[in-house]
């Protein structure tokens, strides 16, 4: 196996840093999202295309999740690689599968919500079940391909007499991993960001709008407003779980093909990249905590389950399932 001797990379905050977070990613992930899909699969009695984006959109973080723990202990390691060739790029693989899937069923969520929000009557008909299905399936091949080269260019390597797995691939091969990487933060990033933040605000504008536009009673101002701050929050979730990671990525991606030799830089920009990776994960996280906060009625079935009561409790009424499926929570 070939020896790569590179800059000295400061790796202190991998034995701290990402071991906790990553950890502490993996049992909230796992166990928020496999409590949403239960409330979404087996509390749900009718299916639709919410439900269907919800439920691929929790098994995606499921799967990200699941492909943490040999990352946990490689980082807790020191970065030294104990599982062989074959792991390595399986777990990269399953990594970015997972996280473009996120990325991308959070883009129909927003696009579905869009319709429903500022379409109304062109959402009756494209807002289905069979349409819905269809991108679901078209998201998972989409990422699939996308990733599907990461296979290639991940592998183990030995840098400084310890066995690593490369997250993009060996340093000598970064000038043909590079095109790729672009590509990658543009398709798989960019595109979705924008097509989320047009949509959010979007919604916004119109919510905002019909509020001024006409005078509402104190119940439907408070429904109003509560849409309104669901939409920025998941807004802003969006932006600071993905953003600053994307373009810490494809600045340690530059710097490392344009210059290799500047260590110190180097190491700036490779520590900033590794910061705002357990942000990312963070997502994961924030979707399920999102959906349950923003969607009463799905709060009090969890909420009834737990507490083992035959009856849902009194407080779900007929305009907050009304705002549930207005809003696609």
């Amino acid at each position: 196996m070939e020896d790569f001797r590179v800059c000295p990379v400061t790796n202190y905050y991998k034995r701290i840093l990402l071991p906790v977070s990553y950890s502490l990613v993996f049992l909230l992930g796992l166990s928020l999202n496999g409590a949403l899909l239960w409330s979404v699969c087996c509390r749900t009695r009718r299916s639709s295309s919410t439900v269907i984006y919800l439920t691929n959109l929790a098994a995606a973080d499921l799967l990200y999740v699941l492909a943490l723990p040999p990352l946990i202990i490689s980082n807790a390691m020191g970065g030294l690689w104990p599982f062989g060739n074959i792991i390595c790029k399986a777990v990269r693989f399953f990594f970015y599968v997972n996280l473009h899937c996120s990325m991308m069923f959070l883009t129909c969520v927003s696009v579905h919500r869009f319709l429903g929000v500022c379409f109304p009557i062109a959402a009756v008909r494209l807002r289905t079940k069979k349409l819905a299905l269809f991108a679901s399936g078209s998201v998972w091949v989409l990422a699939t391909a996308e990733i599907l080269p990461t296979l290639v260019f991940a592998h183990t390597g030995v840098i400084n007499n310890m066995t690593v797995c490369f997250e993009m691939t060996n340093p000598k091969d970064f000038n043909v991993y590079f095109p790729y990487g672009l590509f990658l933060a543009i398709v798989g990033f960019l595109i979705p960001f924008l097509v989320v933040i047009t949509c959010y605000c979007s919604m916004i504008k119109v919510l905002y709008c019909r509020g001024a536009d006409r005078i509402s009673n104190g119940r439907t101002a408070r429904m109003r407003n509560k849409s309104l701050y669901t939409l920025l929050l998941v807004c802003l979730m969006f932006v600071v779980c993905f953003v600053p990671y994307h373009i810490a990525r494809t600045v340690y991606l530059i710097v490392r093909v344009y210059r290799p030799g500047n260590c110190h830089l180097l190491n700036v920009v490779m520590i900033s990249y590794k910061v705002w990776e357990p942000v990312v994960s963070f997502n994961c996280c924030a979707n399920p905590l999102l959906y349950f906060w923003g969607s009463h009625w799905h709060r009090q079935k969890l909420w009834t389950w737990l507490c083992r009561r035959k009856r849902v409790q009194p407080g779900v009424s007929l305009v907050d399932v009304g705002s549930t499926n207005r809003f696609g929570g």
